[in-house]
């Protein structure tokens, strides 16, 4: 018969990969050595930051345009309470004038 050499079978090997999540997994080819290390560098340093600044651009137009509207209504009501019988009697021609035209 034969030896125990010609019995036995062949090893299997089971290998494991692991692989990082998407995103690190490009953060560390782009910060090796290669072209676009830099520019994701700077994207990972600077996105945070313009999404920052853009968002307190915003908040100031935002209170900005508020305190315009708000000064804008105080005007009207100042005038309105100021302005005597002929400012509303022209208030009143201005109401006839526009409901002429409708």
């Amino acid at each position: 018969m034969g030896t125990p050499a010609d019995y036995e079978q062949p090893q299997v090997i089971v290998q494991h990969i692991h692989q990082a999540p998407p995103d690190r997994t490009v953060q560390r080819i782009a910060l090796g050595a290669g072209a676009g290390g830099g520019a994701v560098a700077a994207g990972v340093y600077f996105g945070p930051l313009l999404v920052g600044s853009l968002t307190a651009i915003a908040a100031n137009l935002a209170l900005l345009a508020f305190i315009a509207a708000v000064g804008a209504w105080g005007v009207v009501t100042v005038v309105r309470s100021v302005g005597g019988p002929d400012g509303k009697a022209a208030a009143q021609n201005l109401r006839k004038a526009r409901r002429k035209r409708g």
